[in-house]
């Protein structure tokens, strides 16, 4: 295979060298995958709640799973380095740092019942517990007042959820404890517990103390989330106010997991917020995440006066961001849908900033909080899988978030932090949306690609089987950026949503319709198949793989489709029984004569996992071709385009012996996958060639299921 690499710049990348920019943005520079700080890389970890220390070049984040905490050099951002870890003795919960050093809370519950923990400090530089605290209890939250005098520590003794129905009351009741500093140091002697009991409607007879900030005056904020109660203390410990988070009305959302369709026509009446986490915004408002735990999960997030003056309310706002950028959850609409957790506010420059963390939707919306009542999206921007803690640096323009699942047993993406710069530079991300469209389109698992002939700027993509129910052609306007999707039509047969496909290629048949090959599975009733759809998205013929060729299927099947005169050529993914081993076909299709034919395609030998391919697409004098390993992160290794000159396309009949092609490689994709500052996905799905030799490539997000949703879409030339 010859290799002929063509140095174009990518969409993004060719926006910010040509912009005169006349505003700051937030870009992702850098991730850090919690693996790189263990002696056991493959072991699982995570990365939950996280701080930084004075001088903000060490950050100390919270690893769950391995009991420790782990230390990340960011003296230079876009690089960080690991500096291992130290062991907690128990289940780290959250951390606060004050100076250089670090304050950990550590359940070491042996039962619901039996809650018990500590408050442990750690000189960060030298890795030396100082000392440690008995709590009394079961710890979440920490934070500490703007002096550094005194942490404040949210004793939940949370619920079993397996008991009761998951209900509260549980006892023992939660509370709160001030652990007072003298010069840095814990005083364990001057804990003083705060009863927070009796407060709530919601079984007030045990609060459950969840997230915790204090503001600039020495007051703490407390949401107490089963309890659905907001509490006000003083910085004398005393009850200032408390009031229920109370209600939202919530319409146009996705309220069923109708096995994977995207339906925001719903509402729900009555949704208790039940809040996660709080930060103050100035010393008198407030924000809260109503993630819901127990009944309620209004999907947005509430501003607050500390007098329960109700300020503002997203409804379904943010919600219907995340639906635009391609990052909604649908199998948690039966759920909290997108599930916003945690949360950050700090003022960059002059602009108060407030971070609002998608734990489902694995986003987060950057929020203008200059008026309170006011609040303006910024951004959505990209981040790891279930976003759990933030934190921002605004004496060096960072700001970070600590992403907790880790799918190392399934081969998958590692838990990240993930580093992000405010910039004197364009939105990087999204690179597609469909902000703008008239009415709300969601959409996700973006498979095949293809450009309008006559319509410069114009693509078309499909969806997979995961939107089993709700298979869709999407029109894509590539002359703005990000690019637009500006329609959605969905595919149909007899009048109603067509079932039973899998779509992986699209292609036009030069009439305003389209043909479609369908990646089948004899397993779970789906045939490999090609169909005809006219511009109404009307299945109008279906063409079935013949039986010789079917019966040789593998799970693996068709993955790209191109029309050259009266022929469709077909990527097939992966071998198939009559396949030599590491080759796949390249199936051919004549229209006019029902003829079927095919070569053969050479895979690269993968050293990990498997090889495969993933669309075809006809350009000029050669057919161009995306070749992939099915690795993630830094195991991915092969993310290519292909081409093979149009001459040896010559199909000879199936059952015999097919000629193979020579491939030679066009473009490296991974520096492009890696462009954003995240890991690089698996799934290259879909590429398109204009007539002017302009190349766009697209990624399957797997419909936010086990992935972080990021759909990467970027463009170069020179085809």
């Amino acid at each position: 295979m010859t290799t002929v690499f063509r140095l174009t710049l990518s969409l993004s990348a060719l926006l910010m060298a040509n912009t005169a920019y006349a505003e700051m943005n937030f870009n992702r520079i850098a991730s850090f995958p919690t693996s790189a700080n263990n002696t056991d890389a493959g072991a699982e970890s995570s990365a939950e709640i996280l701080d930084i220390t004075a001088d903000g070049m060490t950050v100390i984040y919270t690893d769950s799973p391995l009991g420790v905490i782990g230390l990340i050099d960011i003296t230079e951002p876009n690089a960080p380095k690991p500096l291992g870890t130290i062991d907690m003795g128990g289940e780290p919960t959250s951390v606060t740092v004050v100076g250089q050093v670090a304050y950990v809370a550590v359940n070491t519950s042996p039962s619901y019942t039996a809650p018990s923990g500590k408050l442990v400090a750690i000189d960060v530089p030298s890795k030396t517990i100082l000392a440690s605290c008995d709590l009394g209890g079961q710890p979440d939250s920490t934070a500490h007042t703007v002096s550094g005098d005194r942490i404040m520590v949210a004793i939940e003794n949370e619920r079993d959820e397996d008991f009761g129905d998951g209900r509260v009351g549980q006892m023992p009741a939660g509370f709160m404890v001030e652990v007072l500093l003298n010069q840095g140091a814990l005083n364990c002697d001057q804990l003083r517990k705060i009863d927070v009991s009796g407060l709530a409607a919601i079984a007030g007879d045990d609060p459950e103390p969840e997230f915790i900030d204090i503001n600039a005056l020495g007051e703490t904020v407390l949401t107490m989330q089963e309890n659905n109660e907001l509490v006000i203390l003083g910085a004398d410990g005393a009850i200032l106010n408390h009031f229920s988070a109370g209600s939202v009305d919530l319409v146009n959302i996705d309220i069923e997991d109708e096995k994977a369709a995207l339906d925001f026509t719903s509402s729900q009446m009555g949704r208790l917020r039940e809040p996660d986490g709080v930060q103050w915004i100035d010393n008198d408002h407030f924000a809260i995440a109503n993630e819901g735990d127990m009944d309620g999960g209004s999907r947005g997030f509430t501003v607050f006066n500390k007098d329960g003056t109700l300020v503002y309310e997203s409804n379904s706002a943010f919600e219907h961001a995340v639906v635009e950028v391609g990052h909604y959850p649908d199998r948690r609409s039966d759920a909290k849908g997108v599930e916003p957790e945690g949360m950050e506010v700090a003022t960059f420059g002059n602009t108060p900033f407030m971070f609002l963390l998608a734990e489902r939707g694995s986003v987060v919306g950057v929020y203008d909080m200059s008026a309170p009542a006011m609040p303006k999206l910024k951004q959505i921007l990209p981040s790891g899988i279930s976003p759990e803690g933030a934190i921002s640096v605004p004496a060096r323009n960072l700001f970070l978030t600590a992403n907790e699942l880790d799918l190392s047993g399934d081969g998958g993406v590692r838990a990240h932090v993930m580093v992000y710069e405010y910039q004197d530079a364009a939105a990087v991300y999204p690179h597609i949306t469909s902000q703008g469209a008239e009415e709300l389109i969601g959409w996700g698992a973006m498979s095949g690609l293809v450009a309008d002939t006559e319509k410069d700027g114009i693509l078309y993509a499909v969806n997979d089987s995961f939107y089993g129910f709700q298979p869709t052609i999407f029109t894509i306007d590539t002359t703005q950026y990000p690019a637009r999707i500006t329609k959605a039509l969905p595919i149909t047969r007899e009048g109603r949503a067509a079932q039973k496909l899998d779509i992986e290629g699209i292609t036009l048949d030069g009439k305003g319709g389209f043909w479609l090959a369908s990646e089948g599975r004899s397993d779970r009733l789906i045939p490999h198949a090609l169909y005809y759809v006219n511009a109404k998205g009307q299945i109008k013929a279906e063409i079935p793989f013949p039986d010789a060729l079917a019966s040789m299927e593998t799970r693996y099947g068709a993955e790209g489709i191109t029309l050259v005169g009266d022929t469709l050529w077909i990527a097939i993914q992966r071998e198939w029984k009559d396949d030599p081993k590491d080759t796949v076909k390249l199936l051919a299709y004549n229209i006019e004569t029902g003829e079927w034919g095919g070569v053969r395609y050479p895979l690269t030998v993968a050293k990990t996992g498997w090889m495969g391919l993933s669309e075809i697409v006809a350009h000029g004098d050669y057919m161009y071709l995306i070749e992939r390993d099915n690795q993630i992160g830094d195991a991915a290794k092969v993310k290519m385009v292909t081409r093979v000159a149009m001459e040896q396309m010559v199909p000879a009949v199936l059952g015999g012996d097919l000629p193979l092609v020579t491939p030679e490689v066009v473009r490296d994709l991974l520096p492009d996958l890696r462009a954003t500052g995240g890991y690089v996905v698996d799934k290259v799905e879909g590429l398109a060639i204009t007539k002017t030799g302009k190349a766009f490539v697209i990624t399957d997000n797997d419909g936010v299921d086990d992935s972080s949703g990021e759909t990467l879409f970027f463009t170069f030339d020179g085809l």
